[in-house]
């Protein structure tokens, strides 16, 4: 018996980022320390394209993070980002099950969209992208479905586009609403910061730099 091989998915979104899928992660943690320090938010934005190519924010997979077992939670985080991982009505999961769940969705998108591997997009992404590589470690998660150390960084963008680097002062420059109020929440940051990236891509679409 003859068996078919199944036809590769080849998706516009696919193609535009060489087989990578972009998936915009911020995440608020309790330190900077990766190794240390507690992740207490992480929310991811998937995206998508439409019938005219445009790049476009997908679903977003927000999370509430209890500390794990030994982990440093510092004062002056803490203080800054208004976060208190004890707070009874705070209603947060292991941080195994959250990045299980985090990344069999993305692993989904990536499998709809014909990707071979997610590329992390976030700012001031080697922040994010080294706490979500020792949480993988940490828990033994053998499908962390991100690139092992390529990334996508908004801050560069935003600094070759606008001349700004600090996320509200680049969205404001995009003609992006931005609340600060609500800044420092791991889902509000991942959102406005897909909507960011998705504005500098199709600017640049819009103004010929890409063609294929």
């Amino acid at each position: 018996m003859s068996s078919k091989k199944k036809e590769k998915i080849v998706t516009p979104l696919s193609n535009r980022f060489r087989g990578f899928l972009p998936v915009v992660l911020d995440l608020e943690t309790a330190g900077f320390n990766s190794e240390t320090d507690a992740i207490l938010e992480v929310a991811a934005v998937t995206l998508g394209m439409d019938k005219q190519e445009k790049l476009l924010p997908d679903e977003t997979y927000s999370y509430h993070v209890q500390p794990f077992e030994g982990a440093n939670l510092d004062e002056a985080s803490l203080k800054f980002t208004g976060i208190d991982p004890h707070h009874p009505l705070r209603i947060a999961h292991p941080e195994k099950d959250v990045f299980t769940d985090m990344f069999k969705h993305i692993r989904k998108k990536m499998k709809q969209e014909g990707c071979k591997r997610a590329i992390l997009v976030a700012h001031n992404a080697h922040f994010d992208h080294s706490f979500i590589r020792a949480a993988a470690e940490r828990h033994n998660l053998k499908r962390n479905p991100f690139h092992p150390f390529s990334n996508l960084d908004t801050v560069s963008l935003s600094a070759l586009c606008f001349g700004q680097t600090v996320l509200s002062r680049a969205c404001e420059a995009a003609g992006m609403d931005f609340d600060n109020d609500e800044a420092h929440s791991a889902r509000y940051d991942a959102e406005k910061t897909a909507e960011l990236f998705c504005h500098i891509v199709n600017r640049w679409q819009k103004l010929g730099g890409w063609r294929h």
